[in-house]
């Protein structure tokens, strides 16, 4: 695995995700295809706090001491706990990007890192640090496309009755 090649990816991700969102109106931020999935708006406070509280935090602790248990976390109930659709669409995306940047300049001063250094996780087992890095990259992977289906999603809302078959959307 190339590590500084995934550093790169979560670097042009932070720039990915302030593509799909910078333009976006403070309704379509806060809006959501259905009452049981996430705004934007959501998407984006989700990615901050995941940024600081999960992957890059728990990333240090397994490089630095593989055996300190780790904070708890509750991503999904963070949305609701810390209302996430009530904040302001710039102000959320400026946070994220701002953590995004900390993270790959943090990233890039690691001298040497034991990427097999393994903590036993509860409920997931060995955990190394190279999985907690591969599976950052693919945790952006996975909002990018969730961003993008709330676009088409609100798109889509906002044309009928025009229909958007022709894009080649599936």
């Amino acid at each position: 695995m190339n590590h500084h090649r995934l550093f790169e990816h979560l670097s042009a991700n932070g720039q990915a995700f302030k593509s799909l969102i910078q333009f976006v109106s403070d309704e379509q931020a806060c809006w959501k295809p259905g009452k049981d999935k996430w705004s934007i708006l959501e998407v984006i406070n989700h990615l901050y706090d995941e940024e600081r509280e999960d992957f890059r935090q728990r990333l240090q602790l397994v490089l630095d001491d593989p055996d300190q248990p780790w904070p708890p976390i509750d991503p999904e109930g963070w949305v609701i706990q810390r209302c996430y659709n009530e904040r302001n669409i710039r102000e959320s995306l400026s946070n994220f990007i701002e953590e995004r940047e900390n993270s790959i300049f943090w990233l890039r001063k690691q001298k040497s890192p034991n990427w097999r250094a393994t903590h036993r996780h509860p409920q997931m087992g060995p955990m190394s640090a190279e999985l907690i890095l591969a599976n950052w990259f693919a945790h952006d992977l996975f909002h990018v496309r969730q961003l993008t289906d709330l676009h088409y999603a609100y798109l889509s809302e906002r044309v009928k009755p025009v229909s958007l078959a022709y894009s080649g959307w599936q």
